[in-house]
């Protein structure tokens, strides 16, 4: 297929915000982060997800790339989309950024201070915690910790909030209680949760966006299935290219963090696959599921 344009991603007015309906994911990049958030942004992504957790994101890397951009020409400030994480020490290494010691308010007002500082902005679009402290139900410091983002929010620093890795009764929770409710849930999708269906119903019936990540490599074996292949066979097109067809038809932003610039090309291009139809669509929904 041809490269597409730069901007092909299209965006969604949501709450406000210009939101891309398909985002690069700069996790796990280390010294290579810069080239290919600069890779993806040449090809046309203008939504960057990063996160100030210094064990799996090189979130500095990522702003020195979005910097360089603009700088080139290929975009602006004002037409990116921007979302960066705050993570609990629990999911830290020793490169923190924000003190151990001080509360819970004062590690997010310093977290976000820092990725703001990596990301040479003066704003984020999303402002996401990553992953609630507990495998279960949601503790004081997720509330701590929610409460003084939606007061970040209240001042403009940032736009939209989110909650990712979370479980249905998490959200429920935080739906019932957050002044500010998320704009967005990312977590990681797997087909045999039919792709987190009973999370993105609740999404759906909330308002809120849904993030999926990991599509391809969390369902690398039902992606091998036949009835896959032989429908991308049939549709001419790569199963990633089929899976993210599938995904933007049922309203989920897709993440993709390849490292081929053709890939990138490619995935963009899934937008110019027709829909799928409701045979197909179901085939997918349902590769996973044990019968």
């Amino acid at each position: 297929m041809s490269q597409p344009q730069l901007s092909i991603s299209p965006l969604i007015d949501h709450r406000g915000v210009s939101v891309p309906t398909f985002l690069y994911g700069t996790a796990w990049k280390e010294e290579r982060t810069e080239a290919l958030t600069y890779q993806a942004l040449k090809a046309g992504f203008l939504g960057i997800d990063t996160a100030n957790q210094r064990r799996h994101y090189y979130e500095a890397a990522v702003g020195k790339a979005v910097q360089q951009a603009v700088v080139d020409g290929l975009c602006q400030r004002s037409g990116l989309f921007l979302q960066s994480k705050f993570t609990f020490v629990s999911s830290q290494d020793h490169r923190l950024p924000y003190d151990p010691k001080a509360d819970y308010s004062t590690q997010v007002r310093q977290s976000l201070a820092s990725s703001l500082e990596h990301l040479q902005t003066d704003y984020l679009d999303a402002f996401i915690l990553h992953g609630p402290a507990a495998r279960q139900g949601l503790v004081d410091a997720d509330w701590q910790v929610w409460r003084t983002m939606e007061n970040l929010c209240h001042t403009g620093v940032v736009k939209l909030l989110g909650i990712s890795n979370v479980s249905f009764g998490q959200l429920h929770s935080l739906l019932a209680e957050a002044e500010i409710k998320p704009a967005f849930v990312q977590n990681r999708c797997y087909a045999r949760s039919q792709w987190d269906a009973e999370i993105r119903a609740l999404c759906e019936a909330n308002g809120i966006c849904y993030q999926g990540f990991s599509l391809l490599t969390a369902n690398s074996t039902e992606l091998q299935q036949a009835p896959i292949l032989k429908m991308a066979q049939r549709l001419g097109c790569t199963v990633a290219q089929l899976v993210f067809r599938f995904a933007l038809q049922i309203g989920m932003i897709p993440l993709t963090g390849s490292s081929n610039a053709q890939h990138l090309h490619d995935d963009l291009a899934s937008y110019r696959l027709p829909e799928l139809n409701p045979a197909d669509r179901a085939t997918i929904e349902q590769i996973g599921v044990q019968p």
